[in-house]
């Protein structure tokens, strides 16, 4: 597979990007969301996305002429309405409005309607952690979905994500994750690479457990698609439960809507909630207890081949730090269809091929 650097990566986003009509503001704001889900390891959610984004520009469901508005606020909430903007860059609108309340208020809450795919979600939540604020982001999938209900056989649900950032000395703690098994991107990259996928992932369209990643999309064409699984296994339910509440709130509450036929998919709607911890709990505080709750868990007994135990967002932590100084690798047939869109909106990357 060819490796690229850090600023390859960037360079390789937002040079498409401004090819599918993003200013060069807002290529930038997405290029740099995409090269750090490929640097942290979630490649489901780098450049490989361009061509999807390309798709929906093509659909006319991707607008990258509009802005998000303020449909309504009040001190400490608001309702954006993306109007089908890359939903990173409306994300990057929500996440600022937030602050800026949470900032004086002490608390804020943000949903948005019309909002498309908005990449990694850890990277917001982990941005407004960085600055104090402790941060919870849900997203729904008003459109197609790609999950099936506990105990179902339809693709109903979206993968619903949620993650939570809380301050942590000079880092954070980052939890992010899908309501589903497993992202629909990491089937995609395993597809891509032509490789297995781990059993429990995804049944196929009869609902027997398969490991080929090639089940899920209905590959062959004229095989029905397969479909996701809800996390948890035999716990399933668990799962699917927390998916449904966010369909509750970040699709029925904002707007955004839920089972949507006339949308993509990959849109989103989105709750985002922001708490300042310096005006609940004293800084040096809240520090000491965390020192205390890390020491804790680190220096507690670890089971037969257990090393050391993993806080939420160290793997990520570590996985970028690696891939900044060994740079990130993309699948031949990734790297392929990045080259021929490229091609096909008349721009180069022959500078930046490995």
């Amino acid at each position: 597979m060819p490796m690229f650097s850090s600023d390859a990566i960037l360079e390789i986003g937002r040079r498409v990007l401004v090819g599918l009509g993003l200013t060069p503001n807002d290529a930038e704001i997405v290029a740099n969301e995409l090269r750090d889900a490929n640097l942290v390891g979630h490649d489901s959610h780098g450049v490989m996305r361009l061509m999807q984004y390309a798709g929906s520009i093509r659909d006319g469901h991707m607008k990258p002429e509009t802005q998000s508005v303020v449909l309504t606020e009040t001190p400490s909430w608001a309702l954006l309405d993306g109007q089908f903007q890359f939903g990173q860059v409306t994300m990057t609108h929500a996440l600022s409005l937030g602050i800026e309340k949470a900032s004086k208020t002490g608390t804020a809450t943000v949903l948005v309607r019309n909002c498309n795919h908005v990449g990694r979600l850890g990277s917001y939540t982990e941005r407004a952690a960085q600055q104090g604020y402790f941060c919870l982001m849900c997203v729904n999938a008003p459109g197609p979905g790609g999950v099936t209900p506990y105990g179902g056989l339809d693709r109903i649900l979206g993968t619903n994500p949620i993650s939570i950032a809380a301050p942590y000395g000079k880092t954070q703690f980052v939890l992010d994750m899908t309501t589903s098994m497993v992202a629909e991107g990491k089937v995609r990259v395993a597809f891509q690479k032509g490789e297995p996928i781990p059993a429990g992932w995804i049944i196929d369209a009869k609902g027997n457990p398969t490991t080929n990643p090639a089940d899920l999309y209905g590959n062959p064409p004229e095989t029905p698609p397969g479909a996701l699984l809800p996390l948890g296994g035999e716990l399933g339910f668990k799962g699917f439960g927390l998916s449904v509440m966010i369909d509750l709130l970040a699709g029925i509450v904002s707007g955004s809507g839920i089972m949507r036929t006339d949308l993509p998919r990959g849109a989103n709607g989105i709750w985002l909630y922001l708490l300042d911890i310096k005006s609940i709990i004293p800084p040096a505080e809240y520090d000491e207890w965390i020192e205390k709750y890390v020491s804790g868990i680190k220096n507690s007994r670890k089971q037969p081949g257990v090393t050391e135990i993993l806080l939420p967002g160290e793997i990520e932590q570590r996985r970028k730090a690696q891939r900044i100084e060994e740079g990130v690798s993309l699948p031949d047939e990734t790297w392929r269809q990045i080259k021929a869109l490229a091609e096909s909106v008349k721009v180069t990357l022959d500078d930046l091929s490995p």
